[in-house]
């Protein structure tokens, strides 16, 4: 079932993760106790694991996103007090007061009718105002970043790219939106807690970098699931640009650089300075590096040939070197019978292939791993009609045997 037809989990949609009732099918089949997520995104995997009274941790080094998460699960406020605090927000909106008006040129572009741009900055103010006041100030302001897309006439997809030149058919009116979400969230937070209880099991995102996991007690998880960056060039950065720019956090593009030089490097865009021989003279890419080093020399070359020159072999050796510094930090994290699952999918930069579960199910071995097994789902890009190879690709699940 799609996750945003879900109570809570249709807050915010971040990014593509997968089903939040198959992963908690998963956890229940396993009998897990203690649920791990390395790459926590916006939740999924612990609120699935609560709905089973399961324990979770999830790690997310993305700040806004890891504070998404953690927002979803205050779940367990109070409901009316938030109906209350969004009828205060929405009351001191409407006195009018002025604005200070991002100097991004994105926000003209995505805004151009001025009224609604400002009264949207005032339920800004409003909320930010409550900044950490209690729990319920962390709710308002995941309700208000909630429909910073939805006030925008611009074709503003939730993943990845605000596209300002085109223009949807509906637009939100911020105030009757924000009304409209504090709702939501209410009525969610009443049905989950008949379903659940009031009391939940234990679930934490954690600010965190899970190629160290160090947040994370050492032994704690018999499960893992989790879905990694893919190796296809998305900037997980700048999925929340237009977001941070409104709430004032950034102001540009440029300013997610200190954020995309600690992602794993799954874009090169995360790249910066860093250079891929700290990758290729590592012992922990030692088990698959006879076999990427050919990958490697022909991205090398093929790079040369395009216009746009992408250092897709750079990407693809931190990549897979962040991800053996994963497998190590997971086996230190887990039980000696841990159960993993990664939700992965291979890669063919410049239509050159890289089988990406054989490497990451090696690299998990060589990190104490006992074995590892891919399942494919389905296949990948097929719709694409500019797609610059024709090389298939595969998405799956990858187990992993602790």
């Amino acid at each position: 079932m799609d996750n945003m037809k879900l109570p809570v989990h249709r807050w915010y949609r971040y990014s593509a993760g997968y089903s939040s009732e198959w992963a908690a099918s998963l956890m229940q089949h396993w009998g897990a106790q203690k649920v791990l997520d390395p790459f926590g995104g916006s939740g999924t995997t612990n609120l699935a694991a609560q709905e089973r009274g399961i324990e979770s941790i999830g790690v997310e080094i993305h700040p806004m996103v890891a504070r998404i998460a953690n927002a979803k699960l205050l779940w367990t406020e109070d409901a009316d007090e938030l109906r209350s605090r969004v009828r205060e927000v929405l009351a001191r909106t409407m006195e009018g007061r002025p604005v200070v008006i991002p100097s991004s040129p994105l926000v003209g572009k995505c805004y151009p009718n001025a009224d609604s741009l400002h009264v949207l900055l005032r339920i800004r103010d409003a909320v930010l105002e409550q900044g950490g006041r209690d729990s319920i100030s962390e709710l308002l302001w995941l309700a208000f970043v909630s429909i910073i897309r939805a006030c925008s006439p611009a074709g503003t997809a939730q993943w990845q790219y605000v596209l300002p030149n085109n223009t949807k058919s509906r637009v939100a009116e911020p105030m009757a939106a924000f009304a409209a979400a504090g709702e939501k969230f209410a009525s969610d937070m009443e049905q989950r807690r008949k379903v659940i209880g009031a009391e939940p099991a234990f679930a934490s995102v954690r600010l965190d970098d899970a190629r160290t996991l160090n947040q994370v007690p050492d032994g704690w998880a018999d499960a893992v699931i989790t879905s990694p960056p893919y190796a296809n060039n998305y900037d997980y950065a700048d999925a929340l640009r237009l977001e941070q720019i409104v709430l004032g956090e950034i102001e540009g593009w440029g300013d997610l650089r200190p954020l995309r030089d600690v992602l794993v490097r799954s874009a090169t865009q995360n790249l910066g300075r860093w250079k891929a021989a700290e990758a290729l003279e590592s012992p922990l890419m030692a088990p698959i590096l006879d076999e990427f080093l050919p990958v490697y020399d022909e991205l090398s070359e093929v790079r040369k040939t395009r216009g746009g020159n992408k250092a897709y072999n750079g990407m693809l050796a931190g990549y897979f070197y962040d991800n053996a510094q994963v497998f190590q930090a997971l086996r230190k994290k887990t039980t000696p019978g841990a159960k993993i699952c990664y939700v992965v999918g291979d890669s063919a930069p410049y239509g050159v292939h890289a089988p990406v579960e054989r490497w990451l199910g090696e690299l998990a071995v060589a990190a104490g791993f006992k074995s590892w097994s891919f399942s494919k789902v389905r296949d990948r890009n097929t719709k694409w009609k500019n797609r610059k190879h024709t090389h298939p690709l595969k998405e799956g699940y990858l187990w992993i045997e602790g």
